[in-house]
């Protein structure tokens, strides 16, 4: 996941196209993040430099980041040197991970003067330097005195110096046969992917590892199981790479997981991950970082703001579960109620046998081949009073499974709406739609002591949307209370309603308007309905279909719980690939 050098020679192509442009604005909206507005004669762009250890990068982007009330003391100072300031240049020594953005300014004595942004991208110790038209250090997000680094300080008025040179060959200038000499020449026990990042400058493991895979058929090779097929192919490869980069036509991919979370990006196709991952491909390595990095974010924002309800639950959850376990051993021992009332026949038929003060009494069971049992008593009660106590015990236990039962149907119902509710958080990737699942929990009584303030602003989204192949609208619900909207209010009697058997997951409709529904839309449908399942990265999930006529709601059921009759099973394999095609 890390920008190689070779990626952000396409990132300095983008911004030599915007040498020309004025400063209009700097902003910062986070202690690692700065952003340049770069106003020129067909517009403006917001330029992005993140020196975040997580996420460092420089490039074009279109998302509004907040800003603190007070800039920060680093953004007054770019103010102060940057303000207005023409970009005359973008400069980048060989694929190094280092950019120089060149500024033609006026200092405070009126004098035309250049500073430099040096944005240097080396993970954790990544930065974002201003150096003076003398070579030396005005100031940096993050300053690096003697102590942290004896080799390179980074301080105001110090000269600037230079990463250190990394000893390596130039994917675009080094020969095949230089880079296959480099590799004979590293130890034997060493994987070969790992190999070619140690010796090629600019390429990232996830190259490194794609060349691999290309190389030697989709199996990581040890340095010394090279064989000379698999070097020809090594080459083949790098060859074409080189020729695609040199013509300027890189093929600007990100692979995802199966749920749509961001996973690696490239400036070549991505096919190391085969099903397990999917690929979305970008015209520029602008485009494709400011998505990467807005849905990472997202999910990452998502996350936190998720993790007291996912907690909420959890703790709700054990807590029924652990009552649910007592519930059932309670009904386990009302299974001998019937002993009771034996034992009560038993007695009353046999007073004339029994004194008061009497502990235990032997009788012949008249229910069981009159063979003799022995039934303990209460001696401070008479022997009709004994009798009546087990009849009270019998009726007790009676009442008490009765009870019981009802109890347990509850906690199962209760289970399987927590875990629906569970399942829809942790595939929420809305506010809008997580303050919806927040509401539904205030609303069931699961959580108090919240803002309502921005609950009754709330508005929910429609239902998200998908047009099948044969031209059939699909509805799928983001939510319980969606779902019941969806499935009881706005569906018609003869659209299709599909489910996951038994496996929390949205409601999906397939809007019929009364006309026949061929195989492959029903498909489609199921398909949607297993990929906004628990089940989205199973294989062969059961989906239930059938028509909305059979979908009914008992009485004081969880939303989105319903039950229905009448149905078909398909068995469908999720596909987030063709989801997202269908989607409208």
């Amino acid at each position: 996941m890390a920008l190689d050098g070779v990626f952000l020679s396409f990132i300095k192509a983008e911004l030599q196209d915007a040498v020309g442009s004025r400063i209009d604005k700097i902003h910062q909206p986070s202690r690692e993040e700065v952003v340049l507005t770069l106003r020129h004669r067909s517009g403006s762009a917001k330029l992005l430099i993140s020196t975040g250890a997580g996420s460092p990068r420089l490039h074009f982007t279109k998302v509004t980041l907040e800003n603190p009330k007070a800039p920060p003391m680093f953004c007054m100072l770019l103010r102060k040197y940057l303000g207005s300031g023409k970009l005359t240049a973008v400069r980048q020594l060989g694929l190094d991970r280092v950019l120089y953005l060149d500024f033609e300014t006026i200092n405070e004595l009126g004098d035309l003067v250049t500073v430099t942004l040096a944005v240097e991208i080396m993970g954790r110790h990544s930065n974002l330097i201003v150096v003076g038209q003398d070579g030396r250090i005005i100031d940096a997000i993050k300053r690096v005195d003697p102590e942290m680094s004896s080799v390179r300080p980074v301080l105001p008025q110090m000269p600037y110096v230079l990463p250190p040179v990394q000893d390596k060959l130039s994917l675009l200038e080094a020969d095949n046969q230089a880079v296959l000499a480099a590799v004979e020449a590293y130890p034997k026990d060493q994987e070969l992917s790992k190999v070619l990042v140690g010796i090629l400058q600019g390429i990232s493991p996830v190259f490194a590892r794609e060349a691999v895979f290309y190389a030697c058929r989709g199996a990581e090779v040890l340095r010394s199981e090279l064989t000379e097929a698999q070097k020809e192919r090594l080459s083949f490869f790098l060859n074409r790479v080189r020729e695609d980069l040199r013509a300027g036509t890189p093929h600007m991919t990100m692979a995802l997981d199966l749920n749509g979370t961001p996973k690696d990006f490239c400036f070549t196709e991505i096919h190391q991950y085969g099903a397990a991952m999917l690929t979305k491909p970008y015209e520029t390595a602008s485009e494709l970082l400011d998505d990467f990095y807005s849905r990472r974010d997202q999910i990452s924002r998502m996350k936190q703001r998720s993790n007291d309800l996912l907690k909420l639950i959890v703790n709700r959850t054990e807590r029924t579960q652990r009552k649910l376990d007592a519930q059932r051993q309670e009904l386990a021992e009302c299974g001998e109620r019937d002993t009771l009332k034996v034992y009560g026949d038993l007695l009353n038929s046999s007073l004339y046998r029994m004194e008061k003060g009497m502990e235990l009494v032997t009788v012949e069971n008249y229910y069981d081949q009159n063979r003799p049992v022995t039934i303990r008593l209460d001696p401070a009660l008479s022997p009709s009073q004994n009798a009546q106590r087990y009849y009270n015990e019998y009726r007790k236990a009676a009442t008490a499974e009765k009870m019981l039962t009802d109890l347990i149907a509850q906690a199962e119902q209760e289970l399987v709406y927590l875990d629906s509710v569970f399942d829809e958080v942790t595939r929420t990737t809305g506010e809008s739609e997580l303050l919806e699942i927040r509401k539904e929990l205030i609303d069931g009584g699961y959580l108090r002591n919240y803002h309502r303030k921005n609950l009754k602003q709330l508005k929910p989204k429609p239902p998200l949307r998908f047009r099948s192949s044969d031209g059939f609208t699909i509805l799928c619900g983001r939510n319980n209370k969606q779902n019941d909207r969806l499935s009881m209010k706005e569906a018609r009697n003869h659209d299709i309603w599909l489910h996951t058997h038994n496996i929390p997951g949205s409601h999906v409709i397939i809007v019929t308007n009364g006309e026949a529904v061929p195989d492959r839309t029903v498909e489609e449908a199921a398909v949607i309905a297993a990929t906004h399942s628990k089940a989205a990265e199973s294989r062969q999930v059961p989906v239930d279909y059938t028509e909305i006529r059979n979908v009914h709601k008992p009485n004081g059921a969880k939303p989105g719980m319903v039950i229905f009759e009448n149905y078909q099973t398909a068995y469908i394999t999720p596909d987030q690939a063709l989801v997202e095609r269908l989607a409208q």
